[in-house]
């Protein structure tokens, strides 16, 4: 080839590579699932073929953490690319009547991505605040549309939560006294009561029309689909329920699978599955107390409510045809790393914020080294006083509080359930989770220099990491105003049992 045919080669190469079409992206986000509660991770009566698939043919970790044991923490983590006590989404979780939301000067993955050209949307369980008069849904944090459940399913009478047939009502205690659960499309309120029995066809049919008039337009787009399953109580309508061996539990993650299923199927329909990015990860561990019902960590230790692995580290599936490679990845990953993931191969601007993120572009295109060798592990309700409970530093894992969980209550391991109150420990728990994820089997200091210094190293990332800390004041300190419930009938009486339509 001559100097000048390869000239015109690398031009007319980096013309297609700078002219291609921004990538689009899924983002799938499960409520309440365990490390051991897919079949892809282990568990041997999950049905989940479409999240198999997105296994199979994708890039599975085996090292990926929430930021939260619990919901809305988490969530704010996941758009943001902040740890929870950055945006004040903590302690706990937010309720309907909630004064406080996520702020609306914090940047989502949304905001992010809509000046780059793209449609958004949102589906599901947001989590996140409501407000006076919606202030803080989805379609004021950058997304152009939105379906779904502004708070927990379980935040409300359960009296409309209804398996199938119809005429059985799903095993579990709801909240009483406040409103039934709505269903919103954009900031209006389309049901009250939710009907569950019809929920994600609804929002199959959602996400399909989403897909297809964007990929109609040519407009790359971002979907988040933060699902209600398998949060307890567990419903499933009637393409699902009583269809495998797993009971009430395996209909729900059954659910979520055929949804999963519904989207892909839309993006195959509409020609891009060759160019979007699907991943898929959850929230937080297990709730154990449940019992079959709460879900499975698999081999890990404790779950939703503690900072130990079953808790807060996570499934997590990057899927993307000819792009990402096939495989497993034992590199660390975290909800944390999505937004500046996302920014980075779509071309946007990040926020000018301190991030806690990091982009894993490399490892996901390149198999590459992950940038992250850190997690920092804060409990339900941080406070400076305490600061961080545990710190991972490449495959160790330094405790340096522990304490049990309500919602880890019920399994053999006397660490887990609420009965273990807090503990401080002086030197920390130190555990290898290569060789020990269960977290069985503390590490002896004695005698052996090379961990006296792989924890005083531990101990320095935590000093300088709650150095840069500054905790901003609690969302939830705000308090609750029971007259902000979202009410389809605002002007009615007596409430809230008036509120329905």
């Amino acid at each position: 080839m001559t100097r000048l045919c390869r000239v015109v080669f690398v031009n007319v190469l980096f013309s297609c590579l700078s002219s291609a079409s921004p990538p689009n992206f899924v983002l799938l986000f499960a409520d309440d699932l365990g490390y051991g509660d897919l079949g892809c991770y282990g568990h041997p009566t999950s049905l989940t073929p479409n999240l198999d698939r997105l296994a199979a043919g994708g890039l599975r970790f085996t090292d990926f953490y929430c930021t939260s044991p619990v919901c809305s923490p988490s969530r704010a983590s996941l758009l943001t690319g902040r740890y929870q006590t950055r945006t004040g989404i903590y302690p706990g979780v937010l309720y309907p009547g909630s004064i406080g939301g996520l702020p609306l000067n914090e940047t989502t993955i949304a905001e992010v991505l809509k000046p780059a050209g793209y449609a958004t949307a949102a589906m599901g369980k947001w989590h996140l605040g409501y407000g006076a008069n919606g202030t803080f849904l989805p379609t004021n944090q950058g997304f152009d549309h939105y379906l779904g459940i502004p708070y927990s399913h379980d935040m409300g009478p359960c009296k409309n939560l209804t398996c199938f047939p119809p005429d059985i009502k799903c095993f579990g205690l709801c909240d009483v006294g406040t409103v039934t659960v709505p269903l919103m499309h954009d900031d209006h309120i389309v049901q009250q009561p939710a009907n569950f029995l019809e929920l994600e066809k609804a929002y199959s049919d959602f996400a399909t029309n989403f897909i297809l008039t964007s990929a109609q337009k040519q407009q790359p787009f971002f979907l988040y689909y933060p699902s209600h399953h398998t949060h307890y109580p567990q419903y499933a309508g009637q393409r699902a329920a009583g269809k495998n061996s797993r009971g009430p539990f395996g209909d729900s993650l059954a659910e979520l699978d055929d949804t999963i299923g519904d989207i892909m199927g839309a993006l195959e329909k509409a020609g891009v599955i060759n160019n979007t990015l699907v991943f898929f990860t959850a929230d937080n561990g297990p709730e154990l107390m449940r019992m079959s019902r709460g879900g499975n960590a698999g081999l890990l230790k404790c779950g939703k409510g503690t900072t130990y692995e079953g808790g807060m580290r996570e499934p997590a599936i990057a899927f993307w045809p000819g792009t990402i490679k096939p495989g497993v990845t034992h590199q660390m990953g975290s909800i944390l790393d999505i937004l500046p993931t996302f920014a980075s191969l779509a071309g946007g601007k990040l926020p000018s914020v301190i991030l806690d993120g990091v982009d894993l572009s490399k490892l996901l295109i390149h198999q590459g080294q992950s940038p992250r060798e850190t997690m920092m592990f804060y409990p339900t309700d941080p406070s400076e006083m305490y600061g961080l409970f545990a710190v991972r530093y490449k495959e160790y894992k330094a405790h340096f509080y522990t304490r049990g969980a309500t919602h880890s209550g019920t399994t053999p391991d006397a660490d887990c359930p609420v009965f273990a109150v807090l503990k401080a420990h002086d030197p920390p728990l130190l555990f290898d989770l290569e060789m020990d994820p269960s977290e069985n089997y503390q590490l002896s200091l004695s005698g052996k220099p090379e961990l006296q210094n792989v924890l005083e190293k531990i101990k320095q990332i935590k000093a300088e990491f709650e150095a840069t800390m500054v905790f901003a004041k609690s969302e939830m300190s705000k308090g609750t105003d029971r007259t902000l419930a979202p009410c389809c009938n605002p002007q009615c009486s007596p409430k809230p049992t008036c509120c329905t339509c």
